[in-house]
């Protein structure tokens, strides 16, 4: 890379024209004055002749070297002027292409719109057979339950016999078919109890198995550690698996403060439906 200043014409040797200049003035003041001799009148006109000399060889060798690199400058700006331009056209026909392919598929859907609005209404009707097929797979036996319901006759006639046999087997077999299903799913929770004692000099692992030796139809306890609290004082978090109709956290908070010689509190630290 060719330096900056090689594009300028800069006159380098301009301070020696300018202390030529200066002794040449000198030497006429003192020439008027009588002062000067002979020898040193041709040692100055020399001197401003070598610089004279020297400014124009530097003029020469300057001006032709930056209007060389100014001539390769331009060329270059032009050739890369030229590239950018190829590529924009190239850039600009591909996006013309691009926005006619992008009106035809516009084109294309609006006329398939038309169409689909312009239709019988029975090309829309596969939705509701759809809707019920899902129906069937989902809920089979919900359906069947349903069918034999709407077939129970519970306002026959009560003077007809072969009627009221006939209602009786039918509310059996419904009521067999609904003791078959059994109950439905348990409501469980997860809990997660933190049981504070009273100072740090209480056993935790006594307080846990105090806790522990707490059972009921519908608890299943889990995994306990020890937490500390500060001052030396740990706290015991210990989980637990409930259900929901037959036991509550009441329960479990009244049973592990019974310990009272050993806990001092409980709190419910998480509570999440199962």
């Amino acid at each position: 890379m060719s330096h900056p200043l090689m594009q300028e014409s800069i006159w380098f040797e301009k301070f020696r024209c300018d202390d030529a200049e200066r002794n040449y003035e000198e030497h006429l003041a003192k020439q008027h004055s009588g002062l000067v001799v002979q020898g040193s009148t041709s040692k100055l006109v020399s001197e401003i002749a070598r610089a004279r000399q020297n400014i124009q060889n530097t003029l020469n060798s300057t001006g032709g070297t930056g209007l060389a690199v100014g001539l390769a400058v331009e060329n270059s700006q032009v050739s890369e002027l030229k590239q950018r331009l190829s590529v924009v056209e190239r850039e600009n026909k591909d996006l013309k292409r691009v926005t006619q392919d992008l009106q035809a598929a516009v084109s294309k859907l609006q006329s398939r719109v038309i169409a689909l609005e312009k239709g019988s209404p029975a090309a829309s009707s596969p939705a509701p057979a759809t809707k019920v097929e899902e129906k069937e797979e989902n809920g089979e036996e919900e359906e069947d339950d349903d069918d034999n319901d709407d077939d129970i006759d519970l306002f026959g006639s009560d003077d007809d016999e072969e009627a009221e046999n006939v209602k009786q087997e039918r509310l059996k077999a419904y009521a067999d078919r609904k003791a078959k299903k059994g109950p439905g799913p348990i409501a469980k929770s997860s809990l997660v109890l933190d049981v504070k004692p009273w100072d740090d000099e209480t056993d935790m692992n006594e307080v846990e198995k105090l806790v522990r030796t707490i059972k009921a139809e519908g608890l299943l306890w889990g995994a306990a550690k020890l937490v500390p609290v500060g001052y030396g004082i740990k706290k015991l978090q210990i989980s637990c698996v409930i259900e929901d109709d037959k036991i509550g956290t009441d329960f479990l908070e009244e049973s592990i403060t019974g310990f009272e010689d050993f806990v001092q509190s409980v709190d419910v630290a998480a509570f999440n439906k199962i």
